[in-house]
């Protein structure tokens, strides 16, 4: 007889391949309606296309204007107490390109992250070296303020036997398929882990990287299929921590943080 417990991670980690699923599908629909364009509808996509653009590829301009980050409300699904200040003043740009950005990094250099979130700074030492690409456009798109002001949308906390702690950002109004608009290779897969301090790509697929990325607060267990490209230092992980602590606003282990958590300004830096 199968136990409550069993069960419920069960339910678990079925929604989890479901989500993972509905996301897929967000993006082949944008790509389907990103090569409409170019045959000239693109009045049409402007007026209905709102959705597609969660696959990354076109914002929807009049969800953007609204998209300010909404705090979750822990007293509707927790008791937790919410460990982080309100989100500074502002709204994503939610800012579109059509290609990665041109190669600006250099790989023999040293390049750190800082991420300024309403729960604590978070410093990331970034690995240029075996993920350039992946670094570079962090550089690209802190420069241009893209995650200025954007929420962090998901926490997991998911138990043995597939452990699975992340906390996952860089959606620019938090929906599951937010994106810059591009999309550029996996990097830095070979024998690729995922202990506590991990930062990673998400994606969707095979060289489907975009803007979201994951924080891993303790050891995971996943497939070599997410890129990754930096390491949390110790003040980061206590930030991190205490922001997994607060709690999921789930049952079931996977959905919006009860924590505030809203990336106020990212700065990348070359050292």
């Amino acid at each position: 007889m199968v136990s409550s417990e069993q069960r419920r991670k069960q339910l678990a980690r079925e929604k989890y391949e479901r989500y993972l699923k509905r996301r897929e599908a967000a993006r082949r629909k944008a790509r389907i309606r990103n090569g409409l364009i170019a045959v000239g509808v693109v009045l049409v996509l402007a007026a209905g296309g709102a959705y597609a653009a969660s696959g990354g590829l076109n914002g929807d301009k009049e969800k953007k204007d609204e998209a300010a980050p909404k705090a979750p409300d822990p007293s509707a699904t927790s008791k937790a107490p919410d460990p982080c200040d309100k989100p500074a003043k502002g709204k994503p740009n939610g800012k579109q390109w059509k290609k990665e950005p041109a190669m600006t990094v250099d790989k023999s250099a040293s390049y750190t992250m800082e991420l300024s979130t309403t729960c604590g700074d978070i410093p990331i030492e970034l690995d240029a070296a075996e993920a350039p690409h992946t670094v570079n456009s962090f550089a690209f798109l802190a420069g241009e303020k893209f995650f200025d002001h954007t929420p962090c949308h998901r926490l997991t906390d998911l138990p043995e036997p597939q452990p699975l702690h992340v906390l996952q950002c860089g959606s620019p109004d938090g929906n599951p398929a937010g994106g810059p608009g591009y999309k550029f290779d996996d990097e830095n897969l070979k024998g690729a882990t995922y202990p506590a301090g991990t930062v990673a790509m998400a994606n969707s697929g095979p060289d489907t990287n975009g803007s979201q990325f994951f924080l891993v607060y303790e050891d995971s267990k996943l497939p070599p299929r997410y890129t990754p490209f930096g390491k949390i230092s110790a003040s980061g992980m206590k930030v991190l921590k205490k922001i997994a602590k607060a709690g999921v606003a789930s049952p079931q282990g996977d959905g919006m943080p009860n924590a505030t958590v809203v990336i106020d300004k990212a700065t990348v830096r070359k050292s």
